[in-house]
């Protein structure tokens, strides 16, 4: 492991001890607490870079005092524009920030842009408050403008500042007024998410040992067999995993150990954004508490989910979350495919400069539309045993894309990318591509042929179609 990885490592393991201990605390402690320690920890891995994310923290706070009105987009405008600089700043003869500071940056941007968001709501429903004479509650909604101490507390808040996962403002000032934290469940969900990370930490060092990354790099590499050089994708993905499952269970341990979004199994809370639902519990009744509001990965279902789409959900899902609470609802586009294609350039974007990232986001639409094609025009005329069959070779393509979009994401380098890639043919891209020609070639014989007999099959990939859309 690298000395920035043992560091991050580090952090992670002193968060979660620390995190019972600050159950013990009052609320005002507790908010002063979480700042210091974070600010603690962002100064001592990042030192004068920690300006950057001062600076982005104060503009933000100048917005919405300015015009809550306009806060959500010119937040968005400032954070990116900022997040722009901050990774060209070599340009402008500054030294490089650290990868702390980039970690740092990076979820600063999601919290400003949520907190912007959520004002703006705020100001909303006071106005609609005033003038309907009645209060007009909202799921997860602001009781008062945050003060310039608290967005400060927000953003450096010790839990995840470098590692995740997000989550709003308003999951923040709820774990801080939490009547009883000692009496929240701990220990349990602690365990039980940390439970596997060992094994996966003892894979990624194993496999990666075995597989590593540089050797795509080497002269040699390409004189290899052609499907020892398809394999390595599957094994480079899979200690891509590897890795962040250990990293993202223990953040969310970090979070469980301190009670943050910690809600009752009634609220329906989603990763990322919380209840959804307004909980009364029954007096009579114990209640029943999950984390879900800071769940970032779904190992299981990352790993066996069927569609590629699917596997975004259980991948980075706080993240998730924000992409398509405030990025996906705003794209200029009106098809599904196209908005898919603008969200995941906005995240490529997100991640950082490199064109890797650009090259593995946007072949992502590409096989959403091929996934599309295959189960509107193959699936949907299968009988459950066929549908089956389909959904394991489905499974097997749907990791094969991940794998091959993984090289992009991880060599990052244009050249190293586009290179691998046609070592083994761009495969993925030919699949894809002829899955979307193979599912419009039979979805116009069908039309070409009895137009009474095709009817219902019409209408249930139209079903289908307005389903994926919902997806």
């Amino acid at each position: 492991m690298s000395p920035d990885e043992l560091v991050y490592l580090a952090v992670l393991a002193a968060t979660i001890p620390v995190g019972f201990l600050f159950r013990y605390l009052s609320p005002p402690v507790k908010q002063g607490a979480s700042l210091l320690l974070g600010l603690s920890v962002a100064i001592a891995t990042c030192q004068i870079h920690t300006l950057h994310s001062l600076v982005t923290v104060i503009g933000t706070w100048i917005i919405v005092k300015t015009s809550w009105r306009s806060a959500p987009t010119i937040s968005l405008a400032w954070t990116f524009l900022y997040l722009l600089f901050f990774r060209l700043v070599t340009w402008f003869g500054l030294p490089p920030p650290t990868p702390f500071a980039n970690a740092i940056q990076l979820l600063l941007t999601l919290k400003m842009v949520s907190l912007a968001n959520e004002i703006h709501s705020f100001h909303l429903e006071k106005k609609n408050e005033v003038s309907s004479f009645s209060k007009s509650p909202v799921i997860g909604g602001l009781s008062q403008e945050p003060s310039l101490y608290d967005i400060l507390s927000y953003s450096y808040c010790y839990v995840g500042i470098m590692t995740g996962p997000f989550f709003r403002f308003q999951t923040y000032m709820d774990w801080l007024r939490q009547p009883s934290p000692l009496s929240l469940p701990g220990w349990s969900p602690c365990l039980q998410r940390l439970k596997l990370v060992p094994l996966y930490g003892a894979l990624f060092l194993a496999v990666n040992s075995v597989f590593p990354l540089a050797y795509v790099r080497a002269e040699d590499f390409l004189e290899r067999h052609f499907f020892f050089r398809l394999f390595y994708m599957v094994a480079v993905f899979f200690v891509f995993r590897m890795r962040f499952y250990a990293a993202w269970c223990g953040a969310e341990a970090g979070c469980i150990s301190a009670g943050l979004g910690c809600y009752p199994e009634g609220a329906m809370s989603k990763p990322g954004g919380g209840p959804t639902v307004k909980y009364s519990p029954d007096p009579s009744t114990a209640v029943v508490y999950d984390f879900r509001t800071i769940q970032n990965i779904d190992c299981y279902n990352t790993d066996f989910c069927v569609k590629v789409r699917h596997g975004l959900r259980y991948w980075n899902m706080t993240v998730q979350w924000w992409l398509h609470h405030y990025i996906y609802p705003n794209a200029p586009f009106k098809s599904y495919t196209l908005r898919a294609g603008w969200t995941m350039l906005i995240s490529a974007y997100w991640h950082g400069l490199h064109v890797g990232y650009y090259l593995s986001f946007l072949t992502i639409p590409l096989c959403i539309a091929a996934e599309s094609a295959m189960e509107a025009s193959v699936r949907a005329r299968l009988g459950p045993r066929g549908q089956s069959a389909f959904d394991w070779v489905h499974w097997f393509l749907k990791m094969r894309a991940y794998d091959y979009m993984c090289m992009g994401f991880v060599l990052l380098r244009a050249d190293d990318t586009v290179s691998y890639w046609t070592s083994i043919y761009f495969v993925m891209h030919v699949v894809a591509v002829a899955c979307i020609v193979l599912g419009r070639l039979l979805k116009g014989a069908r039309r070409e042929g009895k137009r009474a007999g095709a009817k219902d099959g019409d209408e249930a990939e139209t079903r289908e179609e307005l389903r994926e859309k919902r997806d």
